[in-house]
């Protein structure tokens, strides 16, 4: 046993210095912040923008719920080779969200490859065999529309496909506004019409689930197969959209931090190797060094390094982990979570482990998931810091709406992002809740928020009418 520690000590003296890169000092941290504090800024700009590396795109939503919301809203969640249509119930007096019911529909491999028509006309006979099943059709509803691909959101109901992702590659649709397609979809069936649309980014989704529950809740955060926040910021900042009063909400579009090289000293050399082996070179580098879509591989490549330098397994490899993908990320929360793990892990990859190769394998894994935790930190950091000097306020108390795998399943990941956001945001005082269907209810959500702020806002244009026809009757009066 005493040399067993003995060996593994040394073990880990040879280790660090690979593993070192990824110690990410506090200070490091807060320059971090600082650079994408910077990114913001040129993100929100009427000009900047466009060469900014974190988008910032608008998203149309001017506020969060105040408990005020009720009725019935469908939600369409399309992001994958499956769509989910659901009816949710608002219920104002229960200050709660009833998720009525829902329904998953396939996507046929050859309507991900034909013309748009075919997949908006299959989502419009979906939608409808939906409402007729839930005793639903001859309702006009509201409906949320999760579309998760890359879009130009102009209005809060009108998105432009930028390019198809994840395999899709409907002819007709890139360039095109979706909101639109679906609606002429549901029009050439003429046997049920829908009521106002709102467009939802998942992040935003996440954010207005968690809203209703929470009315601070301003903050959207996601951590799964990759990772994105979105935020409450005051209008007078959102230099591409009209008017300087309230608040819209902005989806950062932060995994392309570092994508000019701002984030170059802070890679190491398996990142760029993620980076170079990956579909889309050179973008998202943020996002590739935090999601569950490459945790995974980063640690892989790590282990292959570290037997190469017989540092691991006596220098033998197998086949399994010189394969690119098969150490997956879910393995690195269930090593985290015991020896026992790692080692059934390890014999499962092929490889002939010792006592001494498990604790280093499981403190590689531990090095990686803390250095994605600690830089999400100091992203989360520079908006809820941005947030408070925003408001001009001593201290901020707000609440972040999270989701995502790699949030909720690792067995550390949570509590040292909280951790290191208290030092890096010493003056916020922050809550985390996570989110219960933010595609779904979330979707809900934003269409019945603003419902109520065009209701709101169709009632002071009918007054400001009233108003004026009053003065006017007024100076007839005076002039008899």
């Amino acid at each position: 046993c005493g040399d067993t520690r003995r060996r593994a000590g040394a073990a880990r003296g040879n280790v660090q210095r690979y593993l070192e890169r990824f110690h990410l000092s506090l200070e490091r941290l807060q320059d971090v912040s600082a650079r994408l504090k910077k990114d913001l800024v040129r993100g929100l700009g009427k000009h900047s923008h466009q060469r900014a590396p974190v988008k910032m795109l608008p998203t149309f939503v001017r506020a969060t719920p105040d408990g005020t919301e009720n009725g019935d809203f469908l939600a369409l969640d399309l992001g994958g080779t499956n769509f989910r249509v659901l009816h949710v119930r608002v219920v104002e007096e229960e200050q709660r969200v009833l998720k009525m019911d829902s329904q998953i529909c396939a996507i046929p491999q050859e309507m991900m490859l034909g013309p748009g028509e075919e997949l908006f006309n299959h989502i419009a006979a979906c939608l409808g065999d939906f409402l007729v099943s839930r005793g639903l059709k001859g309702q006009t509803l509201p409906l949320g529309f999760t579309f998760s691909f890359p879009c130009e959101q102009k209005e809060i109901d009108k998105s432009i496909l930028i390019r198809w992702t994840k395999g899709f590659r409907c002819s007709g649709v890139e360039g095109q506004d979706v909101v639109k397609l679906l609606r002429e979809a549901i029009h050439r069936r003429r046997d049920y019409d829908i009521g106002s649309v709102a467009m939802v980014n998942d992040t935003v989704g996440t954010m207005m689930s968690c809203g209703y529950r929470d009315r601070s809740c301003e903050i959207g955060m996601i951590i799964g197969t990759g990772t994105n926040a979105c935020y409450m910021e005051e209008m007078r900042n959102v230099k591409r959209v009209e008017g300087e009063d309230g608040r819209m909400c902005v989806n950062t579009e932060w995994g392309g931090f570092g994508d000019d090289g701002s984030l170059k000293d802070i890679q190491t050399e398996f990142d760029v190797m993620v980076d170079q082996m990956s579909i889309n070179t050179g973008v998202h580098t943020f996002e590739k060094m935090i999601s569950g879509m490459y945790l995974g591989e980063i640690v892989r490549l790590l282990l292959v390094k570290l037997t190469e330098d017989k540092l691991l397994f006596d220098g033998q490899t197998s086949e399994t982990l010189l394969t690119p993908g098969k150490f997956e990320t879910k393995f690195i929360s269930e090593i985290e979570d015991g020896l026992e793990n790692a080692q059934n892990i390890l014999t499962e990859l092929g490889l002939k482990w010792d006592d001494v190769d498990s604790r280093v394998v499981r403190l590689c894994c531990d090095t990686v998931s803390s250095r994605s935790a600690r830089l999400c930190a100091a992203a989360l950091a520079t908006v809820v810091n941005r947030i408070r000097t925003n408001r001009n306020v001593d201290r901020l108390k707000t609440t972040v709406g999270v989701d995502g795998t790699v949030y909720r399943k690792h067995p550390n990941f949570s509590e040292e992002l909280q951790a290191t956001v208290r030092l890096l945001a010493p003056k916020c005082d922050i809550t985390f809740l996570v989110s219960e269907d933010g595609s779904g209810k979330g979707a809900a959500m934003v269409t019945a928020v603003a419902q109520r702020l065009a209701l709101q806002s169709r009632l002071l244009e009918d007054s400001d009418g009233d108003d004026e026809e009053e003065e006017e009757e007024e100076e007839e009066e005076e002039n008899k």
